[in-house]
């Protein structure tokens, strides 16, 4: 089970540092993608986003990252966003704390981020509080529903329209998963999205953090 929008009570906890959505100023909305890079997925997207003029933020799986890096390169280069996703997908939940911030930490040596998203959006109270330390953790506002097999492209489409307001953070999937219903649906929502007057911005990033690519084999296990 999962909401399409996050119950009111977890966006109660929205923070300086803990984001659910973005308010500011103009009809900005905010295009995120979780899970990858996966070259399958990743390429043809980036070919979307560069096609469309919009640049997003991919919350990265450090094992992905690592094992395709030139794609991750590619990102950064043509002015994407990266954050950390952890290095293995870990859910906060079933994972002791200390386990959780390591890998955490062993996705950072490869993604220099300021932004963290917790995979599943699951995440404890300890952990919360160590990261934010280092982090801004950036939850979402609408999720697509993309990464569900029971939802059609135009079910996944509905999700995100229906929810059209300015900071609102958007979940989509660069994984083999979703990869079909995402890469069909996602040049349409930015199409129906600019016609009803929004435009989309990458989430900002912490000051002071360097976004540049290190170098791969700087993730010592």
């Amino acid at each position: 089970m999962y909401f399409i929008t996050p119950p009111k009570i977890a966006m109660a906890m929205h923070s300086r540092k803990i984001w659910w959505r973005i308010p500011g100023e103009g009809r900005k909305l905010y295009l995120s993608f979780d899970d990858g890079p996966v070259p399958e997925v990743t390429l043809p997207l980036l070919d979307i986003l560069r096609d469309q003029g919009v640049k997003a933020t991919f919350f990265c799986v450090g094992e992905n990252v690592f094992n395709h890096y030139p794609v991750y390169q590619q990102l950064i280069e043509e002015g994407h966003r990266c954050g950390n996703h952890t290095y293995n997908h870990l859910n906060g939940w079933k994972t002791p704390t200390e386990t959780y911030l390591g890998n955490t930490e062993r996705c950072s040596r490869l993604v220099p981020s300021g932004l963290f998203r917790p995979p599943h959006g699951r995440i404890r109270p300890p952990q919360t509080r160590a990261l934010l330390r280092q982090f801004h953790i950036i939850q979402w506002s609408v999720l697509s529903g993309d990464f569900d097999p029971r939802n059609s492209p135009e079910k996944c489409l509905k999700n995100c329209l229906d929810h059209l307001k300015a900071g609102n953070i958007f979940v989509f999937h660069d994984s083999l998963k979703a990869a079909s219903t995402m890469l069909e649906v996602v040049p349409e929502f930015i199409r129906e999205a600019r016609k009803a007057g929004f435009d989309f911005s990458l989430i900002p990033e912490m000051p002071g953090v360097d976004p540049k690519p290190v170098n791969r084999h700087a993730e010592a296990g």
